[in-house]
């Protein structure tokens, strides 16, 4: 069985002298009784829709059904092809595909929900965008999504994923936390390092709320979608740097747990509080009915 905590994993892949997408990839196999090929396939077929999720914006001005969004992933790539950004065509690039898969998502789109469809651009982002520059085969982005997988499998464990449970930062938060780890674990970290990149990605975002405007995932969620982007893309050099997480993972995650609980019920996917009930978001939602 998935060990209980990062602890744990970081041990028994140290014991083991295996990868943290190893370490996933074997217990997985244990649980469903499945063949390693079969479960690499279909995390090979998650990959493949990410990759037409995270371009198909980027050249394409998508419309979400309700109108709120969309066209921004365009934009972005009109910005990025003029190649006079502040940040550089890496992060710039890494923005777009986030957004592409966001406005795919509200459009009525396939997407993975990684982990959640309110996160969905995150993921494939950071990991597509790496994994181009530092010229990853397919196979290691699969093992990518493995390490991505485990990092997922502890928050489920000991925090939520929701964003009606735990806020935006179970939602935005994990996947960058995820994201950053599997990015750590691509530029040659150890366990260690991917778990140190998880838990300042989760320290960074603890209480973001989830206050999605007019009830749709859509607004602010999208340009959440960029900040966990960004984020899991820094934090992972600064752990490739060998900057170190004060706070471990386990006790970030549970701190998450913690603060998710005491957050008002307004906060948590309800649109009940937040940028949902202000003045501009209520005549939006009005506009809508």
């Amino acid at each position: 069985m998935f060990k209980n905590t990062a602890k744990e994993v970081i041990e028994e892949c140290n014991k083991e002298n295996i990868h943290l997408w190893e370490y996933t990839l074997k217990e997985e196999v244990i649980r469903s009784g499945l063949p390693e090929k079969e479960i690499t396939d279909r995390m090979r077929r998650n990959l493949q829709v990410m990759k037409v999720a995270s371009e198909y914006g980027r050249y394409h001005k998508v419309k979400s059904v309700s109108g709120l969004i969309g066209g921004d992933a365009f934009r972005l790539q009109k910005y990025l092809d003029k190649g006079e950004s502040l940040t550089g065509n890496f992060i710039i690039k890494a923005m777009a595909r986030s957004l592409s898969c966001s406005e795919v998502n509200a459009s009525m789109g396939k997407i993975v929900a990684s982990p959640t469809a309110g996160s969905c651009g995150i993921l494939p982002a950071v990991i597509l965008t790496v994994g181009e520059k530092l010229n990853k085969s397919e196979a290691e982005l699969i093992q990518a999504l493995f390490t991505a997988s485990g990092v997922g499998i502890l928050i489920a464990k000991n925090a939520s994923l929701s964003g009606a449970e735990g806020g935006c930062m179970a939602e935005c938060g994990s996947a960058a936390a995820m994201g950053a780890a599997s990015v750590v674990e691509m530029m040659g970290g150890t366990p260690e390092m991917c778990f140190d990149a998880a838990s300042i990605v989760i320290k960074n975002v603890l209480g973001l709320v989830c206050d999605p405007v007019a009830g749709l995932v859509e607004v602010p969620c999208a340009k959440r979608n960029i900040s966990g982007t960004v984020s899991a893309l820094t934090i992972a050099d600064l752990v490739m740097a060998g900057v170190k997480s004060v706070i471990p993972f386990d006790d970030s995650v549970l701190a998450m747990n913690s603060i998710g609980k005491s957050m008002a019920c307004e906060l948590k996917e309800t649109a009940m509080g937040g940028l949902a009930v202000t003045p501009t978001a209520r005549k939006i939602k009005d506009s809508l009915l």
